[in-house]
């Protein structure tokens, strides 16, 4: 089965928090010894938002206030990279990390280029690679009817169409962007028809259940 697994930078924490990138490092190890392919893209999370809000406040254009950022979500990606193989370099391009993945069951980037979340690469990724599953983990239990952190009494869908999630999203790309899920992403998505499955990454145990057919989070398709 191949996956592509987008670990949202606030999972990891600022900085980094050590027993979580060993945690989801384990799961992927143990996804590969069971004959899964992975494709990790990793986001920058708080220390992006940090640089982009210096760097707007510096002036600086949103191309290179996204510039910052990608190389934020980099440098996580390296971690998690290091953390699994030993490899000291990630793709900085789709086709790179095509060719990766086809050499290795495994393959981790970030960013791409200014304009692109790192959940729009994980859906073009997805959807070059023709992945079977998406699975997003993020800082929230998966996608609600409303943003949980304004409204309280928001509820929590189990499973819904990609039609209803962009009525629910709505909006566009800009820097340092903070939804469950960029709008972008979910258009490339409904073009590559790969099921998604958005849920909480505080334990990384949880992907492995969303890989084998768990209940978990909330299942897009």
């Amino acid at each position: 089965m191949k996956t592509v697994l987008r670990i949202g930078g606030s999972v990891l924490g600022s900085p980094p928090s050590a027993k979580v990138v060993d945690g989801y490092a384990e799961v992927v190890s143990d996804l590969n010894y069971e004959g899964h392919s992975v494709a990790v893209v990793v986001g920058g999370g708080q220390v992006s938002r940090e640089y982009i809000r210096s760097a707007a406040q510096m002036g600086l254009s949103s191309y290179q206030q996204d510039t910052i950022a990608i190389h934020a979500s980099r440098l996580n990606a390296r971690l998690v990279a290091m953390k699994l193989g030993g490899v000291s370099s990630v793709p900085t391009s789709i086709d790179g990390m095509l060719q990766r993945l086809s050499r290795n069951r495994v393959a981790v980037m970030g960013g791409l280029k200014p304009g692109i979340t790192t959940d729009t690469v994980a859906a073009i990724v997805a959807q070059r690679w023709r992945a079977d599953l998406m699975v997003k983990a993020s800082d929230q239990k998966g996608i609600y009817t409303e943003d949980p952190r304004v409204n309280k009494n928001a509820k929590k869908l189990d499973h819904l169409t990609y039609d209803k999630m962009k009525q629910i999203l709505g909006g566009s790309h800009k820097p340092g962007i903070h939804s469950i899920v960029d709008p972008v992403a979910v258009d490339q998505l409904v073009v590559s028809k790969v099921k998604l499955i958005v849920m909480n990454g505080a334990d990384p145990r949880g992907v492995a259940k969303a890989v084998h057919g768990e209940k978990i989070g909330t299942l897009v398709s």
